[in-house]
């Protein structure tokens, strides 16, 4: 294999030598690659130019920074990890982010990082944060037994896509002494958008679309798990309007309220059709005040289906609200016929 050429091994350290080095880049260039000051200037006035370097001051003595492109990579090992210090230290420094948008990525990076410190029984974690004018990236990837696997055999589910299906809901946790079940869920609805792939599956929340969506995928990561989040830096959202949109605040900050996106309720072509399927479905509802039920994609259901969902378990769960919604109209024919009143 090919080695990377200098400037590309630069770029990979460029945010933080410039932080580090704001008087003596020249220097400290020349002395790292056994190069003169004059060939160790010409590798920085490119890196200026490509926009990851900005200078103020004398010509004489310039002043570097971080350009509007930065890069920033670490690979740690998970044992003895604190997903607070990493962030604190070997990341939140090298980025100068509106206060929201600080907020929401400080908020996914140690979600995620705790989720692999704590979910993944992998031994090292690699993280990854880079921008340029509009866009900043992160991609957290372990070397575990990934995130689908380790559900499916936590809950003794029959197929892991029904573990991404659990996943969506919200509140699942293999571990519910130290976790609520709440982080993949809010952090990814707070980025524009969230992938996680592992164990040959993906799951995408995507802010411009209405629905998640699962695929095969076997990426660039085949083992553990990898996330990829992914956010506009001049994004208005707040880490609170989030929150806010599945809670009943102000008066009440419980997690109470979730979308289930009813297309990743089938296993591969599979129609919704039988009781049992509904009682799949179901699982965990009851963590839940109102459960939005988005039908969108699905063209058709059982009587079976509707009737366990809508009659059986609405009438023996009154305190849990279904609210369906982007129904056809099979599936509204359907659910009407599930809730209406006995014939007297």
């Amino acid at each position: 294999m090919a080695k990377p050429s200098r400037h590309k091994e630069l770029v990979r350290s460029i945010t933080r030598d410039v932080v580090e080095h704001p008087r003596d880049l020249t220097r400290y260039y020349a002395e790292r690659l056994g190069i003169s000051r004059v060939a160790a200037n010409k590798y920085i006035q490119r890196l200026e130019q490509d926009g990851w370097i900005a200078r103020s001051g004398p010509a004489t003595h310039p002043v570097f920074s971080p350009g509007y492109k930065r890069r920033v990579s670490q690979m740690y090992p998970l044992a003895g990890l604190e997903e607070d210090v990493a962030w604190e230290k070997g990341f939140k420094p090298y980025f100068n982010l509106a206060p929201n948008i600080q907020n929401i990525v400080s908020h996914g990076f140690t979600e995620m990082v705790n989720n692999a410190i704590d979910h993944s029984a992998g031994s090292s974690v690699f993280i990854w944060i880079s921008q340029d004018e509009r866009m900043l990236w992160i991609i957290i990837s372990d070397d575990g037994v990934g995130i689908f696997a380790k559900i499916s055999s936590a809950l003794g589910l029959p197929d892991m896509r029904q573990a991404l299906f659990e996943l969506a809901k919200g509140k699942l946790t293999t571990d519910p002494s130290k976790h609520t079940g709440e982080g993949v869920f809010f952090t990814s609805r707070m980025f524009d958008s969230f992938e996680i792939s592992a164990n040959g599956l993906q799951f995408n929340h995507d802010a411009d679309s209405p629905h998640d969506w699962l695929q095969e995928a076997s990426g660039i990561f085949p083992d553990g798990t990898a996330v990829l989040m992914r956010i506009a830096l001049d994004s208005t959202r707040t880490a609170a309007e989030v929150y806010s949109n599945f809670t009943d605040a102000p008066e009440d900050y419980d997690f109470s309220k979730t979308i289930v996106p009813m297309k990743l309720a089938r296993l591969g072509d599979e129609q919704l059709i039988s009781r049992s399927q509904a009682k799949r479905l179901i699982a965990r509802f009851d963590r839940f005040k109102t459960v939005v039920l988005d039908f969108a994609g699905i063209e058709q259901i059982g009587q079976a289906f509707a009737d366990e969902l809508f009659r059986v378990y609405a009438n023996s769960h009154p305190k849990v609200e279904l609210v369906p919604v982007n129904m056809k109209e099979q599936v509204e024919r359907m659910w009407l016929r599930a809730v209406a009143p006995p014939s007297a």
